[in-house]
């Protein structure tokens, strides 16, 4: 069941920001366009497909790529739909691509939901762009959570998947995991931006660098 839907303009209201609560574990989709090209692409596609295709389809968005933060099943829900509706190639971090296979870590759970495993198209790694339209997003490793976490980088908004939460941290226990790692990245790639940096987490509500910072508890003393 979709939950709320934010839609969000940014950079001289021409980049299309939409947060959808999708899937069982309601987590946060992110549908990111270029309202001069109507370039899009989406972040973590959880599930409720047809809702990520209605959103899409009133904002006329066509989708360049479909960008995984991590391989969980929780982000990756619709993600064989919405490829086959789009044609989109789908892009995660060389080390989570396990994740998608037959035999991956989070295939018994799709089968359960009853949603089909599919492919990465491609891989990304520290440091690659992702266009869309007139924008750019910039790819930070940020394992702990998974091996190839990833968090994505557009002017001062940071979609960070299972890294970091607003007062809360990403699960270390899962297989894969390391809270050591995971608080290296959170230290190194995201507490270093300004204060004023947006963080949108793979669950639960957006916050700011400054406001984790100052009142995570997680973070306390790093």
């Amino acid at each position: 069941m979709v939950g709320k839907i934010n839609n969000q303009r940014r950079r001289g209201d021409d980049l299309i920001l939409k947060t959808l609560t999708v899937g069982p574990l309601e987590t946060n989709c992110y549908i990111l366009g270029d309202e001069r090209s109507k370039e899009a692409v989406v972040i973590d596609p959880g599930g409720d497909f047809k809702e990520i295709e209605e959103q899409l389809k009133t904002a006329e968005l066509r989708v360049k790529y479909i960008i995984l933060t991590h391989g969980h099943f929780d982000h990756t829900g619709a993600l064989a739909q919405l490829k086959k509706a789009t044609g989109a190639e789908i892009l995660i971090h060389a080390e989570d691509v396990p994740m998608l296979s037959s035999t991956g870590q989070a295939q018994p759970f799709l089968m359960e939901s009853g949603a089909d495993p599919c492919a990465a198209d491609g891989t990304l790694q520290e440091g690659d762009k992702i266009q869309f339209g007139q924008h750019s997003l910039e790819v930070l490793h940020t394992p702990g959570h998974t091996p190839g976490g990833i968090s994505l980088l557009v002017d001062k908004m940071i979609f960070v998947g299972d890294t970091l939460f607003c007062g809360s941290i990403g699960r270390t226990d899962l297989p894969g995991g390391s809270f050591q790692k995971l608080i290296d990245s959170i230290k190194r790639k995201l507490l270093t931006k300004g204060d004023d940096y947006l963080i949108y987490p793979g669950h639960g509500p957006a916050t700011s660098v400054g406001e984790e910072r100052r009142n995570n508890p997680f973070l306390d003393g790093i």
